[in-house]
């Protein structure tokens, strides 16, 4: 038999690092909440990613999230508990071509406005301050203030920061149904319901479901990036390592833990069912990425692969997240949809999400992110 009906002013659908930072910033701000997630916090896309917290390359009203969040990345430890192994070591994005300079560098002006330093290193520069690199790269962009931290703690971190102030946090709780009745929304799973005036869906690739339930469907994609990691070896890349490119079997990045271990991802994703609940690893897509990889540091040429792995991520259309209020349904609120790069984000998302839902408005701006410009909206609920 279900149990009783439970109550909280917000509920939150998924636990990621979306969801589990917003409750604990919701928190923070004295809202009770109750996360619901399906399998353990953080076991899907925001613990199987790359581990990157990047700002350089992102769309540029992102930055304002994205230079939020990063402030918060430097007080993380103060903030959970926890140390999450990050490492503000600088992120690197090495260039092939002479053609790209110029994209960079006026992408480097851009991004000056928001407040995103960044530096175009020449050829002799760039090998000068990372030996490693390959001979091909002929520039690089250098954002000293980025870096990388582990994602298989960052979300139980906030988790537990969340529950020690007083946060519900509900594993293995399949959502069966989310529905308005009358001022609440009644959430129903097969642990019992849940009922709430305010809920926020954060379940990933799983979200468009719940979306489009409530009329408003979105063009999210289920896919499977591709990582692997190699044996310790000695410490030779300091930063995060990428590269600046459009050709989609050129993107590749790579990062050195204190232990040794090279990680790396990118060149293509892999297959993803929401169904099973699963995501592939593509034995046939590591020869490609060990192909980039030895472009960027060719000393990895001997070095033994030890484990890849996979997890089920949700990529927009656009490449842009869904975030801020349903401006359909009163006390709905939506963040997802942030297609491969939403780790650096994430906790700068649960402070803004935790803002708008408590005060009706955020300070940060996130419109450009808003449902309607798939054509859904309405007047009940702020945009944000």
């Amino acid at each position: 038999m279900a149990e009783p009906r439970r109550r909280a002013d917000v509920v939150i659908v998924g636990g990621g690092i979306v969801g589990c930072s917003t409750a604990f910033f919701l928190r923070q701000r004295g809202l009770s909440v109750v996360v619901l997630e399906r399998w353990l916090v953080g076991q899907q896309a925001s613990g199987t990613n790359f581990g990157n917290v990047r700002r350089q390359g992102r769309y540029l009203p992102q930055l304002p999230l994205a230079n939020r969040s990063r402030e918060i990345w430097g007080r993380i430890r103060e903030l959970t508990g926890s140390d999450v192994e990050f490492m503000p070591v600088g992120h690197v994005r090495f260039l092939w071509s002479e053609e790209q300079i110029d994209v960079v560098e006026a992408y480097r002006r851009e991004a000056a406005t928001y407040g995103l330093e960044l530096h175009i290193l020449g050829r002799n520069a760039i090998r000068e301050k990372f030996p490693f690199v390959g001979p091909e790269a002929i520039a690089g962009s250098w954002s000293p203030h980025d870096g990388h931290a582990n994602p298989r703690l960052v979300s139980p971190a906030f988790a537990r920061a969340a529950r020690r102030d007083g946060a519900e946090i509900v594993e293995n709780c399949d959502v069966l149904a989310v529905e308005k009745v009358g001022e609440d929304f009644l959430v129903s799973t097969a642990q019992g319901d849940y009922r709430a005036p305010v809920v926020m869906i954060a379940a990933g690739a799983w979200a468009a479901g719940l979306s489009a339930a409530f009329g408003q469907p979105v063009p999210l994609k289920a896919g499977g990036p591709q990582m692997g990691v190699t044996e310790p070896l000695p410490y030779f890349v300091h930063p995060v390592v990428g590269v600046a490119t459009a050709t989609a079997e050129e993107v590749i990045y790579l990062r050195q833990i204190p232990r040794g271990n090279v990680i790396f991802g990118g060149v293509r994703r892999g297959p993803a069912s929401l169904g099973a609940e699963r995501a592939k690893y593509d034995p046939d897509g590591v020869f490609a990425q060990f192909r980039q990889v030895l472009r960027l540091a060719p000393s990895l040429s001997h070095a033994r692969l030890i484990r890849t792995w996979s997890g089920v991520e949700g990529y927009m259309d656009d490449n842009i997240p869904v975030m801020g209020a349903s401006g359909k349904v009163a006390g709905l609120y939506y963040a997802f949809g942030f297609s491969g790069h939403g780790f650096q984000t994430g906790p700068g998302v649960g402070d803004v999400m935790a803002e708008l839902i408590a005060t009706g408005r955020t300070t940060t701006p996130i419109d450009d992110f808003h449902i309607r410009r798939f054509g859904e909206g309405g007047d009940a609920g702020s945009p944000g």
